[in-house]
């Protein structure tokens, strides 16, 4: 059984920085694609940031600059760095792998919590 577990959410202050981190346990025989999505009260999910086995990476618009994504293979985890935080960043943070061996299957974290509030 595939699992992803996150951690690294709380609160933190406007202008502060947290760094999630995503683990990927279980008997996969690759880890495509990597990242993270988010979903605030009342709205849909959205893509956060997300970064291929070869390191290739794309951002939403609302976080380039502020946010980095980074993986390491071997240990089927991925990161991501959020700097100068701001209150709409405010949402349930859930990692996201893709494998492509046997066709397109997805996996989804439990999300964690990110709260930017003074």
């Amino acid at each position: 059984q595939v699992q992803l577990v996150e951690s690294g959410g709380g609160l933190v202050q406007p202008g502060g920085s947290l760094r999630l981190s995503c683990g990927l346990s279980g008997r996969i025989l690759s880890v495509n694609l990597m990242g993270w999505y988010r979903q605030a009260p009342g709205k849909e999910r959205e893509l956060v940031a997300i970064i291929t086995l070869g390191g290739r990476t794309r951002y939403a618009d609302s976080v380039k600059g502020r946010f980095t994504i980074s993986r390491v293979n071997t240990k089927n985890t991925v990161y991501l760095q959020m700097n100068s935080l701001r209150p709409e960043d405010t949402a349930v943070y859930y990692c996201y792998a893709v494998s492509l061996a046997t066709g397109w299957d997805e996996y989804w974290g439990q999300g964690t919590q990110v709260t930017v509030s003074s």
